[in-house]
């Protein structure tokens, strides 16, 4: 068995949230968005940015599994807000993290709690300041007691 660089899986989280922000943005077709990130983004170059090669299946699996249980993962999440906040305050981009760090939490018992938060916090950072990476450990770690 042929063990998936754990690169390839960063960037593969990267990407499952960039296509999930597209996804709620533009209000595409999921199967027509998830093939446009497997012929024209994961592992190419963009405007002069080249994109690591991503571990296709595990972006699939991110994707299609976070818009398949989004109703329980914003519900776990909206649990775990503070009095006052709803979902629908977060920046979109803040939302995809959450989300996606939400279903591996949720759905991913292979991997483990800290991986998923160190590598959601990774992703928030290549977006956000250290003070939303704040957040995001807070809810991730949270809603990890919850699930796990």
């Amino acid at each position: 068995m042929s063990r998936i660089p754990a690169r390839a899986r960063s960037a593969a989280r990267l990407a499952a949230v960039q296509a999930l922000y597209q996804f709620d943005m533009e209000a595409s077709e999921l199967t027509t968005l998830i093939d446009e990130f497997h012929r024209h983004r994961l592992g190419r170059e963009i405007e002069d940015v080249e994109y690591l090669e991503a571990d296709v299946a595990f972006f699939d699996d991110l994707v299609r599994g976070s818009v398949a249980r989004r109703e329980e993962i914003d519900a776990a999440l909206t649990r775990r807000l503070a009095d006052g906040w709803t979902l629908a305050r977060l920046d979109k981009t803040m939302l995809q993290i959450l989300r996606a760090g939400a279903y591996e939490l949720i759905a991913r018992a292979d991997i483990g709690v800290g991986t998923v938060i160190n590598e959601y916090l990774d992703v928030t950072h290549a977006f956000f300041d250290a003070r939303e990476a704040k957040f995001v450990n807070g809810l991730l770690d949270a809603l990890a007691k919850d699930v796990r």
